[in-house]
């Protein structure tokens, strides 16, 4: 540890904030700008409604740029601590707003072993254990300055930064290879339960919800699908597979959190789960479970449906994953603002489906096998995530020597 030395944040990179821009002259045009709006867990986001733009005359763009890989923490709201990201290539440009932390490594460090210094389980303890205000948590630019870290010699942090950001590549992928697949899986849908495509050399006849293959009924998604939420008070003593929303946005399959640490009511799933979050509908958030551990729980921010004959399930998941379907489900969520809508779970169950048992069955068939494969590469993903959350710590106190890492 001799080659080790402790340093604060604001000692090893140069830390800033962003310009104050004057909400009233955003525009639909321009150079996007960084709000704390557009920070999540691991990513940049840009919802209609938050794609703000700055397209008037700007002499300081060069102060307030972003550049790559600079990471970017949100400095207030429910998730401070948790919303950071790093800036990517293909992001850019882009302009910094005010509330919005800019990390950039100085001479004595590497961005990328910064990076995992930022995203360690540490430093998000340190911003909950300082953060100020009760009604919006924020944490100020010296605050976050003032978080210690470990710093080795350039090399060792280049090997460390080296062996974690090959864990994350592979996590990447498996997220390509999902996109992909929920894609392929959504125009399969598509094709058999919006173009009717499979049925067109069939009859069709009238129904309330327009044209339909003869022989097929209208009716409920009720019908096919079931809401169950059984309310479950974590005991202290049982490990729980907790399925949350922040694990799932940081790309992870659950996580495994003591039963202490789990304080309020969850519901408890069960096999076959397809978990929705109600939560802000402009951001779709739904995943497949496949077969769960016993004692496993999710957030009550998800509604949790099931097949009601175990058979349907990719019909159920691939019916709320369409885009065309959810759209018109967030379009119905109630609340004032996007951050505070929810999504209605029995304005879902009561939409008009039209269908015919024989024609879901045939489409789970056909189905199956992507929902097999993206649950594949997201428990692969869970694995990685695991070992590279376990190493992380250790790699970065100088616990574990880089030469004893095989991977």
């Amino acid at each position: 540890m001799e080659e080790w030395k402790e340093y604060k944040l604001g000692e090893v990179a140069s830390l800033s904030t962003g310009f104050p821009f004057k909400g009233e002259k955003y525009s639909k045009e321009g150079v996007r700008v960084v709000r704390g709006d557009n920070i999540t867990i691991g990513e940049l986001r840009w919802p209609s409604e938050k794609d703000k733009r700055w397209n008037e005359p700007f002499d300081r763009s060069e102060e307030f740029s972003l550049h790559d890989s600079d990471i970017v923490i949100g400095m207030d709201g429910s998730r401070v601590g948790y919303n950071r990201a790093q800036i990517k290539k293909e992001d850019l440009p882009l302009l910094i707003a005010q509330r919005v932390a800019c990390i950039r490594n100085n001479e004595k460090s590497l961005q990328s072993f910064l990076y995992y210094q930022i995203f360690s389980n540490r430093f998000l303890s340190y911003i909950r254990n300082i953060q100020t205000g009760s009604a919006i948590p924020h944490v100020s630019l010296k605050q976050i300055g003032d978080f210690t870290i470990s710093l080795p010699p350039l090399d060792i942090q280049c090997h460390i930064a080296s062996i974690l950001s090959s864990l994350d590549d592979k996590i990447a992928v498996n997220k390509k290879i999902c996109k992909n697949l929920e894609a392929q899986a959504q125009a399969l849908f598509k094709h058999w339960f919006v173009d009717f495509a499979p049925f067109k050399d069939g009859k069709f006849v009238e129904s309330e919800l327009g044209l339909i293959p003869e022989g097929w009924r209208v009716g409920k998604f009720g019908e096919v699908a079931e809401l169950r939420k059984p309310s479950i008070k974590p005991q202290d003593n049982i490990l729980y597979t907790h399925y949350s929303i922040p694990t799932f946005d940081n790309n992870k399959m659950p996580s495994m959190d003591e039963g202490s640490t789990i304080k309020s009511n969850k519901f408890g799933i069960s096999d076959g789960a397809v978990l929705l979050s109600k939560l802000n509908p402009s951001t779709k958030r739904i995943w497949y479970t496949g077969n769960v551990p016993k004692d496993s729980v999710s957030s009550t921010e998800f509604l949790p449906f099931y097949s009601k004959n175990n058979k349907f399930t990719p019909f159920i998941y691939c019916y709320l994953n369409c885009d065309i379907n959810y759209r018109e489900i967030a379009n119905g969520a109630k609340g004032t603002t996007n951050s505070h809508q929810r999504i209605d779970a029995n304005s879902i169950m009561t939409r008009g489906l039209a269908y015919s048992e024989e024609a879901i069955r045939k489409f789970c068939d056909c189905c199956q096998n992507f929902m097999e494969m993206i649950l594949e590469a997201n428990q692969e993903s869970l694995r990685l995530s695991t070992l590279r959350d376990t190493l992380l710590p250790k790699l970065m106190s100088g616990e574990i020597k880089v030469n004893e890492i095989a991977l």
